[in-house]
Order: C-alpha cells, then structure tokens, then sequence
C-alpha cells in the first residue's frame, strides 16, 4: 500500500516537472519570434530619437560686440544712452524644420518665432514620404547668433524631431506662382476691378463724372454752343466701351505678348477667359519677383505665391579636380550658360 503511493506521488511530481518544462520553453521560444516596429504615432517618438542621437552642441556664433567698456561709460551709458547693439548684419535665413504630422504643431512654431520679434518671410508646411512626418520650411531674417538661438529652442519642442538650417548649404529652392493678367490693359484695370468675378470692365460713370458732365453741358449752353456737339463731343471723350472688333483685336496682342513672356521664364498660361490669363510660374524668388514686375504694366488682376521651398543638393562622388577648382575659385560665370530658374 505504501509503496503504491509512494508511486503516484513520484508519476505526479514529474508530471508537473514535464508540464513546468514545456511552459517556460514556450515563453522563451515566443520571445526569440521578431516583432514588428512599434507605429511612430505620438510626439514623444521625436523625444526618445533626439535622446538617443544627443550630442555635445557647437558654440553659438560668435557676437561682435563693441569693447569692453570701464565702470563710468557703463554708468553714463545706463543712464543717458540706449545699450549697444551687435554688430553682426541682417540677413535671411531659410530654416528646414521636420516635426510630428499633429494638430497644433504649427502654432507652437510660430509662437516661438513671434515671441523672439520674427517676422515669417514665408512658410511652407506639407507631409511627407513618411506617414507621421512634415516638412516645415520657414524663411526669416535675422543675425546669425540670434536665430542659431531660436533654431535651438525650436528643436527642444516635444513634437520637432530636428531643425537645419540651410543658410550656408547649397540648395534648390524653388517658388511657385499663380497670376491673374487683364488682357484689355492698364488702362482698363480699375474698370475690371470693380466688374464683379468676370472681370468685365464697367461702363457705368460714377455720381462725380455725371456732375462734372452736367457741368459741362451747362457751360457749353450758357456759351450758345450747340447742345447735340457737345453731347457728342462729351461722350466720345469719357466713353470707354469698345467696339468688338477694337477688342478682339487688343486681347489678341496682349494675349500673345503674356505668351511670349511667360514662355522666356519657363511659364504657361493655366486659364484663359473672355478678359484675363491665369499665368503659373515656378522659379526661384528673384525670378518670380522679375516676371511679376513685367507683368505689372499689362495690368495685375490678383497674385498668389506658394512661398520658397528647399532641398539641399547631392554632391557628385568622382567630380573632377578642374570642377572643384572652378567652384573653390569664385570667378564670373556666363549667365548664357546656366539652367533656367
């Protein structure tokens, strides 16, 4: 009897060993198993990148400031001056920020800049290849160790996974613009403004043109001058209208010329209606602002930019040592040379 139970207390003592055994390999099997990702979801995947990729930070750009002043200038300049300014000159700064594709994201940017007296040049924001990722590029101007100092603070954001900026870095920059040109003329212009969405120039004389002509009519009666000459006289002077064919003919030519100009910039026309051109131009900024300034006598119905957008270029593995001495030189190039925009 003894030995019977001393039998079954062994068969169940190894089979929970068995059963204990085939547990824990089961655990350990599951955990060799690869796991996908995790999804980058929330703005604190930006915080645990810019942990693991900190590094020591360079110097702030150095401030050209004056001399170092002695106790009585620095009380008289306390007292009855206003404390120096930096030296360093103004100019502009193209920042390329990548930050966390969520809502309120663009305010906590702006805000910052805003706070520290910036003035936005432009602003470009889109999503990109990635799925919880944008591309900010802002355009600003400003000293170097001032904005080195915002650009830091904009990379300490929660949701900003890093700040360039690319200043100093050969880029391709690019603006796109959309233009609306009357193709009646300048002289027409403020007539189409007030036309309603067809542009159509308004014929109708406003309360001080009917009194000035009223005027006229009068005097010229009080002359003896015959009544029906000077209403047509009158009417051929303040009449706008044209005839059709004067209009066909007038829209054909400036028609052609826009053509012509927008064709030289890398432009097309988009639109055409019975008054206007809608033109659309990609090109660098000072390009952009070229084209608009010879578009401005033909009469500018309503512009709209898209702001500047950058990417920095590639360098080329096997360039030879002539291009690299060209490019270290500096010397003029041949405009005639160059790519368009």
């Amino acid at each position: 009897m003894a030995s019977a139970v001393l039998f079954s207390r062994a068969r169940t003592s190894s089979r929970a060993f068995f059963a204990r055994q085939l547990t824990w390999s089961a655990v350990l099997r599951a955990d060799k198993i690869p796991q996908p990702p995790k999804d980058v979801d929330d703005s604190t995947s930006a915080l645990d990148y810019k942990r693991t990729q900190r590094t020591r930070p360079p110097p702030l750009p150095a401030m050209d400031l004056p001399r170092s002043r002695s106790a009585e200038e620095a009380v008289t300049n306390i007292l009855y001056n206003t404390p120096p300014p930096s030296l360093q000159p103004f100019k502009k700064h193209v920042l390329n920020c990548l930050v966390q594709n969520e809502p309120g994201v663009l305010s906590r940017v702006s805000g910052i800049l805003a706070g520290r007296g910036f003035n936005i040049d432009s602003l470009v924001v889109c999503s990109t290849e990635i799925r919880d990722l944008s591309r900010m590029c802002i355009v600003l101007s400003g000293q170097d160790g001032v904005v080195e100092q915002v650009r830091r603070q904009l990379e300490d954001l929660v949701p900003v996974w890093a700040v360039l900026d690319y200043t100093d870095t050969r880029t391709i920059t690019r603006e796109l613009l959309l233009v609306k040109v009357s193709i009646l003329g300048p002289e027409y212009l403020e007539d189409q403004l007030v036309g309603g969405p067809t542009h159509s120039p308004s014929s109708q004389l406003t309360p001080e043109e009917k009194m000035e002509r009223e005027q006229i009519l009068a005097h010229n009666f009080e002359l003896g001058v015959h009544p029906e000459a000077v209403e047509a006289e009158l009417r051929e002077s303040i009449s706008t209208a044209l005839t059709p064919s004067q209009a066909l003919r007038l829209k054909h030519q400036h028609l052609h010329s826009i053509s012509t100009l927008a064709n030289q910039f890398g432009g097309k026309i988009v639109d055409v209606s019975e008054n206007s051109v809608i033109v659309e131009l990609t090109a660098k900024t000072n390009r952009v602002e070229a084209f608009l300034g010879l578009l401005r006598p033909f009469g500018i119905l309503e512009a709209a930019r898209t702001g500047v957008m950058a990417m920095p270029r590639t360098p080329i593995s096997g360039a030879s040592v002539e291009d690299a001495a060209l490019t270290d030189g500096g010397g003029a190039v041949d405009a005639s040379l160059l790519p368009p925009g």
